[in-house]
């Protein structure tokens, strides 16, 4: 599945935000992010909006201790998970909403369906990532149990399917990205997960998303994998690991060829960095990290068309001002890179 939208260096954010006012962080994404908005996901404003407890409402056998994550097979949980497999065999996403304690970021960003945006953009944990961090009491990943890992793929295709549809009240034209920081460790003696089964997992949530759809991944990753997927976009930390996208430029210059977009995630999130970058030194870095992919016949011209700007990942541990002055730049850097379409 390739959507062949050429977003044409359009800004769009990852997800975190510093606010803990649900309002206020609406109002700084749409003061910023004109086109394609992004609901805001507000951990600062309670431990449920981490990405991970976020997503976690409804899972069978579901119980959270001092933030951690436990999936347990308690005395109702093949109920539960009954649940979970009818839902998704009669999909209905509805069964598994997310509730404006776990989001209130998203329910008050929908709020605003009155308005008119070439795009609205949200975002759902990846199943490779959420299987494992919520662990059995031995600390071992639900993901490993073949079972469990393939419910927390439907699970969470459940949760994006109804995602899209509410955002879809804004506008038919939705992207939804499925964020997977732990691809980084895959292979590693910490993370063994056949590449085969992480295909299908991801898959599996991708398969549940009718519009745009995309992985995100804020480290190193074996890119050439994730362009098996069935994605629209690749959304990577460019401003730190331009190089690992780099390592794979036969499977980039396929993906673009097949009209995939990717958002590169060139405007840092740490504070001190931040500091220190203009539009001019940002847009220097870009072009030196898209460089790679253009001595094989893909013109620059091609890659900025097929291409979103990002933050590195998400802004939430920014102070406020901070996180206004990475969306600052976002903006800027897209209306330059723009101008030379």
């Amino acid at each position: 599945m390739v959507n062949k939208v050429k977003f044409g260096c359009l800004a769009t954010g990852i997800g975190t935000l510093p606010d803990t006012d649900a309002g206020a962080a609406c109002r700084r994404v749409f003061r910023h992010l004109k086109d394609i908005p992004f609901w805001p996901q507000l951990p600062k404003r309670s431990p449920k909006e981490n990405m991970y407890l976020q997503f976690s409402e409804g899972f069978p056998g579901i119980t959270v201790e001092n933030d951690h994550i436990y999936a347990e097979k308690s005395d109702d949980f093949d109920s539960k998970l009954e649940k979970v497999y009818v839902a998704y065999l009669e999909n209905r996403p509805d069964d598994f909403a997310v509730s404006g304690d776990y989001a209130a970021g998203l329910h008050a960003f929908v709020s605003h369906k009155g308005e008119h945006f070439r795009f609205v953009k949200g975002q759902v944990t990846g199943p490779i990532s959420w299987g494992l961090v919520a662990t059995d009491r031995q600390q071992r990943g639900i993901i490993y149990d073949e079972t469990l890992g393939d419910t927390v793929a439907r699970f969470l295709r459940l949760k994006a399917a109804w995602q899209e549809k509410l955002l879809k009240s804004m506008t038919e034209n939705t992207i939804i990205l499925v964020d997977e920081p732990y691809l980084t460790s895959l292979g590693s003696a910490f993370v063994s997960i056949p590449p085969e089964r992480v295909v299908n997992l991801i898959g599996e949530v991708l398969c549940g998303i009718e519009g745009i759809s995309g992985v995100h991944c804020c480290g190193g990753a074996d890119w050439s994998l994730m362009m098996r997927l069935p994605t629209d976009i690749i959304s990577f930390d460019t401003y730190n690991y331009a190089q690992s996208l780099g390592l794979y430029p036969d499977d980039v210059i396929a993906f673009l060829r097949r009209g995939g977009t990717i958002a590169w995630g060139i405007v840092p999130n740490d504070e001190e960095t931040l500091a220190g970058e203009t539009i001019a030194s940002l847009n220097d870095r870009l072009g030196e990290a898209m460089a790679p992919f253009t001595r094989d016949g893909i013109s620059f011209r091609t890659i900025l068309e097929q291409a979103l700007v990002t933050p590195s990942c998400g802004l939430g541990l920014l102070s406020s001002e901070a996180a206004d002055h990475a969306l600052y730049l976002l903006t800027g850097l897209s209306e330059k890179l723009r101008q030379r379409l």
